[in-house]
């Protein structure tokens, strides 16, 4: 970890953060416009610095973070955590967020229709 004066560019933090699983995927997604600092969309080179605040979508989930700390290597998953904290109202929403997906998919079935629940598909759609 380096002191506090230091700065390290954007994609290696996102990669040391465990944000993403290499740097060229950090870049593309802040290419892509998946990462804001402080509200504004970044560029690859951008340095981060404690302090700063971090928008990051990832599929459907975005994560607003506080950098605490910086390093340029990729340590364990428990030392990559200390790097930064998740706001609390990112927490909540994220949360929100799961439940109503959760809540819009309970009308998928979990299995395929069987052979009397094909006919009465191929019936209803017939009568339209």
């Amino acid at each position: 970890m380096h002191d506090e004066d230091s700065r390290i560019r954007i994609d290696k933090w996102l990669w040391a953060a465990r944000f993403f699983k290499t740097r060229s995927q950090a870049k593309e997604a802040i290419e892509g416009g998946k990462v804001h600092c402080e509200g504004q969309r970044v560029k690859v080179s951008r340095e981060v610095r404690p302090g700063m605040v971090l928008t990051i979508r990832q599929g459907f989930d975005e994560k607003i973070v506080e950098v605490k700390a910086l390093s340029e290597v990729r340590g364990p998953a428990t030392q990559a955590q200390q790097l930064y904290e998740e706001t609390a109202e990112s927490i909540a929403a994220r949360a929100l967020h799961q439940q109503e997906r959760r809540d819009q998919n309970l009308v998928h079935p979990d299995h395929r229709p069987n052979k009397k629940e094909r006919r009465q598909i191929h019936k209803f759609k017939d009568s339209w």
